[in-house]
């Protein structure tokens, strides 16, 4: 047999035809499998950095403090759910916290971030600290807050320091007391920060002074008009 009768050989003879190049190879331009060549790789998808990114540019500042695994026992066995304790604040004055329950931590933290969004609440602060001491309770456990001078930074661990990141204090002393739930001393946290009160509007407020009136400016006229009779 020659050279030129080795690959084809006659027609139905089954013969040489099982070659490697006889399928058009894996990146063959028409392969019966489909595959295709090179560049018709993940056909009938756009290039990645095409596509619409969903991202959410509000400027809000979100921390997920903590995520806890539930397992509750039922008739067919264990249903597992999580947890997902989030704050959610602008930095500027305002915060929110919410516990976001599902099936996936994904969606345990979606449903907190949009909760803590909807309960975001104004915070009284004095610059870059409080404006004053407070303490606050909740359940089991104490949390005491104290102004501290430029400079000091968040002197806070846990849950404290995360919510004092969202809200925008970057000087505070804190000291937690009796129990370690993380729950509750975030929600002692948000119950001091709310009973924060400026000084000098309370001080006006207590006094009946009314600050928001404008004070009253005399007439540029009238003035005028006194000051020459006076000359006569």
């Amino acid at each position: 047999m020659t050279q030129q009768d080795r690959p084809g050989g006659p027609p139905g003879a089954g013969g040489g035809g099982r070659g490697r190049g006889g399928r058009g190879g894996r990146g063959g331009p028409g392969d019966n499998r489909g595959r295709g060549g090179p560049g018709d790789r993940g056909r009938g998808r756009g290039p990645r950095r095409d596509r619409p990114q969903e991202r959410e540019d509000s400027g809000l500042e979100e921390r997920v403090i903590k995520i806890r695994r539930v397992s509750k026992v039922v008739k067919g066995g264990r249903h597992l759910s999580f947890n997902a304790l989030v704050v959610v604040g602008d930095s500027e004055g305002k915060v929110g916290m919410s516990l976001g329950k599902a099936g996936a931590v994904p969606d345990a933290v979606r449903k907190g971030t949009a909760g803590a969004k909807r309960e975001m609440k104004p915070v009284v602060l004095n610059g870059t600290t409080l404006p004053h001491e407070i303490t606050a309770k909740f359940g089991g456990a104490k949390v005491l807050l104290r102004p501290a001078a430029p400079g000091t930074g968040i002197i806070a661990g846990g849950g404290v320091r995360a919510v004092m990141e969202v809200v925008g204090v970057k000087d505070v002393l804190s000291k937690t007391f009796g129990s370690n739930n993380t729950l509750n001393i975030v929600r002692a946290t948000l119950l001091a920060l709310s009973q924060l009160r400026d000084p000098k509007a309370e001080y006006a407020r207590r006094m009946g002074i009314d600050n928001s009136a404008p004070t009253p400016q005399p007439d540029p006229v009238a003035v005028a008009v006194a000051s020459a009779a006076v000359a006569e």
